[in-house]
This record gives structure tokens, C-alpha cells and sequence, in this order.
């Protein structure tokens, strides 16, 4: 994900955290000035929808213009030749798919640790 929230402020005239901070809090959302720092110069850990909404009625903006996916950044699962090699198995052994077996229940939970 790539997160374009200081571009997508700076095509609408709108250059500092602190100036997009007090429109957001026309709005009604109330920001600490450490997390809008994080999410001015970086990538968003957390971001609830009521606060993305604002980002995007302040700067009158649809949500694609401040995430874009990158799913090129995703890593691809190995094949099945490579799963065989970074095992060590020999690729004439055919593996088959562990099958789930369904713990008896006693009824009880464990006690806390």
C-alpha cells in the first residue's frame, strides 16, 4: 500500500500537517500533532474510517487518490518445485496434503497462566 496523503494535500494548495490538521478539526475530528506527523511524512499504522472520510471532505478527494495498492510488493508463494528443494525432498515423493483432526472436547477451558 502506498499511502499519498501529503500529494494529494499539496494538489489542493494545502503544504503544512499543521493547516490540514485544522481542517480536519473543523470537521470534528481531533488529532494528536505526533499522529498527524505519522501519517504527514509516512505510512499509516492505524487509520480508522471516520478519520479517513475527513482526509478525504477536507481535501475533497476519493479514497483511491490517498492509498494506492501495490500488489507487486506482495511476494509470491514458491512453487512446488521450490517448496520440494527448500525442503529437501526428492522430487519423485509426492506429498499429500496434512489432514485436520478434530480435538475431543472435555468441556472445560484451561486455567489462565
Amino acid at each position: 500500500m502506498k499511502w499519498n496523503l501529503r500529494l494529494a494535500a499539496a494538489n489542493r494548495g494545502i503544504w503544512k500537517a499543521s493547516e490540514l490538521r485544522r481542517m480536519l478539526a473543523e470537521r470534528g475530528v481531533e488529532m494528536s500533532v505526533g499522529k498527524m506527523s505519522g501519517l504527514w511524512s509516512g505510512r499509516p499504522s492505524v487509520l480508522r474510517p471516520e478519520e479517513l472520510d475527513a482526509f478525504c471532505a477536507v481535501l475533497q478527494c476519493e479514497i483511491s487518490e490517498l492509498i494506492t495498492a501495490e500488489p507487486e510488493a506482495v511476494p509470491a508463494p514458491p512453487s512446488r518445485s521450490e517448496e520440494r528443494s527448500a525442503v529437501g525432498h526428492d522430487s519423485a515423493v509426492m506429498e499429500l496434503p496434512r489432514m485436520v483432526k478434530p480435538r475431543a472436547q472435555t468441556g472445560r477451558s484451561l486455567p489462565p497462566r
